[in-house]
């Protein structure tokens, strides 16, 4: 089946709503809940690493009932509706504590909606990325929606990551932080009802076609056996870990790193507008770059230019090349770390969807919803490991949120668990792959073959 031009687009929009409301979660809510509401930054980084490891029982499980669930509507259409429409109420739960409660209460809230929007997110989140493999064969049509939908989702991404610090203080008419929690509210009602839009269009607008190979994985211990047996797939989601953490921990210390170390809050706004404008132009040339590089090449050089921007920015900070007016210099480093993860994002999902048609060709059967209930859990996973890591890295180092000065160990502390821990998981993530992953493009052209 091949899909047409406003079909992709309303794909793409559903990618876009999803993102939006994900890096809202991942980017702000550690500096609502430890700066705005002044809780415990250790306490919110438990907490998330908590639903963490309750998602490695609840992401697979999720794949599974996706896998069995057989309607008028399709497998995966009514799952994404229904789990928006739920995670819609608890990410505008999550920015609207009622004033009135006392730290044991706000604990209490934190947790509940934290978990159900884990749960919710779990929903609509998996169903989404397997209609990829589901409604695409190996190949160019396969590259080109996955690129357009990374496309999307990297703009999704750059909404709330550029305009939430300066919208929340408009939205709430002023700049304490009595405002930033009115601001904060409003402003997660706004991308919760967008986000709905979003995912509406695309259920509505983006048909399903039935699977060449029926999926009947009747039990967890089936599922675990079967996504363990295809060694490409797992090779895949350990990248996946590796990227997305080394990426989070850094995204969850830089609002600290630009309020505490740069002396300028207001211009993260713009240093992100930058560097998620360099990861859209990256993801969408992805299919030009593809007609003379491999997937595998471009996956490379993600890595290795990421770790150019990380390298770059600690070597800024301290030599100290900025200053209040001069943070510009900074998008430097921020365009490197952008460009690079935008090659890794398109192709790591590229690669997840080959994956599914190698396990189907090695073990038959088709496994989409499982494979991509692993993608789901270890984005989770990844941006819960980065939140504890930042709460924990904000007490050992202690940074004094309360504080307009940090002492120069603080500053310096903050710069190298910013960029070093990144540096090292990518490391291990050119090793992985090297050694591990053995899909390139003539393998692709078998599996396809056969397939057809």
């Amino acid at each position: 089946m091949k899909l047409k031009t406003g079909q992709k687009c309303a794909f793409g929009f559903g990618a876009f709503g999803k993102d939006i409301v994900y890096m809202l979660i991942s980017s702000y809510l550690l500096y609502y809940y430890n700066v705005v509401l002044g809780m415990s930054s250790v306490f919110i980084g438990t907490v998330m690493m908590a639903a963490r490891i309750f998602d490695a029982f609840n992401d697979p499980v999720m794949g599974i009932i996706v896998a069995k669930t057989r309607t008028g509507w399709g497998r995966f259409r009514p799952w994404i509706f229904a789990g928006t429409v739920l995670n819609a109420v608890t990410i505008y739960a999550l920015y609207a504590t009622p004033e009135s409660m006392g730290d044991s209460a706000q604990r209490v809230w934190l947790t509940v909606f934290y978990f159900a929007w884990g749960i919710t997110y779990t929903l609509m989140d998996i169903p989404f990325w397997s209609m990829i493999p589901a409604i695409t064969e190996p190949g160019s049509d396969r590259e080109q929606l996955t690129s357009l939908a990374r496309t999307c989702s990297g703009i999704g991404d750059a909404i709330p990551t550029v305009l939430t610090m300066t919208v929340v203080p408009i939205l709430g008419a002023g700049s304490s932080m009595a405002d930033y929690r009115i601001g904060f509210k409003w402003w997660a009602l706004i991308i919760a009802v967008v986000f709905v839009i979003s995912e509406l269009v695309c259920v509505v607008c983006v048909p399903e076609r039935p699977v060449a190979c029926d999926e009947k994985p009747g039990k967890i211990s089936d599922m675990f056996k079967a996504l363990f047996k295809n060694d490409q797939a797992m090779t895949v989601v350990v990248s996946i870990i590796l990227v997305y953490t080394s990426l989070n921990i850094c995204g969850n210390l830089v609002l600290y790193f630009f309020r505490f170390d740069v002396g300028n809050e207001g211009a993260y706004s713009i240093f992100a507008a930058v560097a998620f404008a360099a990861q859209v132009l990256v993801m969408m040339v992805i299919p030009l770059l593809r007609k003379r590089f491999s997937k595998s090449q471009l996956f490379i050089s993600g890595f290795v230019i990421q770790i150019a921007g990380f390298a770059v920015i600690l070597i800024m900070a301290f030599a100290k090349l900025y200053t209040p007016q001069s943070w510009y210099i900074l998008c430097l480093p921020g365009i490197l770390i952008y460009l690079g993860y935008g090659m890794l994002n398109v192709i790591m999902t590229i690669f997840l969807s080959d994956s599914v048609d190698y396990g189907e060709v090695m073990n038959g059967t088709r496994e989409e919803s499982v494979i991509f209930s692993m993608q789901t859990f270890t984005v989770k996973l990844a941006s819960g490991v980065a939140v504890f890591l930042a709460g924990l890295v904000v007490d050992w180092i202690h940074l004094d949120t309360a504080a307009a000065v940090q002492t120069q160990d603080t500053l310096d502390a903050l710069r190298m668990w910013m960029t070093i821990p990144s540096v090292i998981l990518l490391i291990v993530g050119i090793f992985v792959f090297k050694r591990f992953y053995k899909l390139d493009d003539t393998r692709m052209e078998e599996i396809k073959s056969k397939l057809n």
